[in-house]
């Protein structure tokens, strides 16, 4: 069963994070806490969306998600930022249906594209992604600039000269 994500789901859906930073060889790269994931997911207005998967009552997979808008179609799309589901639950469908109720709410908004970055060695996700009729994207390079960058370039305020 797939819904959308509940308060109560809060620790169950950062664990799935964390397992997928260890699987992404980066076990330490999360510094989310319950309370950042509560205001991400029910702030006013909420940062992000998240579904979850279920498999006797137990939350076994998420993906998580955040609109976006595209100035070639002039619409707004869906970025799926993370989708993982427990190993042990793996091939039973829970991505698959993940994605299936993701493709629903871009079909209910009128989004698009759905769009989402896959790591180049995670061939069995390419494997994955391949068998749902995605396609990898070519001739482009994420950027990112991470909050050292940002505080860098943002550098400190200049008052305007008046005068």
């Amino acid at each position: 069963m797939i819904r959308a994500a509940q308060h109560t789901d809060v620790a169950a859906v950062l664990a799935l994070v964390h397992g997928l930073a260890a699987y992404e060889r980066e076990p330490d790269a999360v510094s989310m806490t319950d309370e950042d994931l509560v205001t991400a997911l029910f702030g006013d207005p909420p940062a992000a969306y998240c579904l979850v998967a279920l498999d006797a009552g137990t939350v076994v997979g998420c993906a998580l998600w955040h609109p976006t808008f595209s100035t070639w179609t002039g619409k707004a799309g869906m970025y799926l930022i993370d989708l993982f589901v427990r190993p042990e639950h793996r091939r039973h469908g829970h991505g698959r249906a993940l994605l299936a109720e993701l493709a629903q709410l871009c079909v209910q908004h009128g989004y698009q594209r759905l769009e989402w970055a896959v790591l180049d060695w995670n061939t069995p996700a390419h494997v994955f992604y391949r068998s749902v009729g995605a396609a990898p994207t070519s001739e482009w390079t994420t950027w990112r600039l991470d909050a050292t960058a940002i505080t860098a370039l943002a550098g400190p305020r200049q008052s305007p000269d008046i005068g």
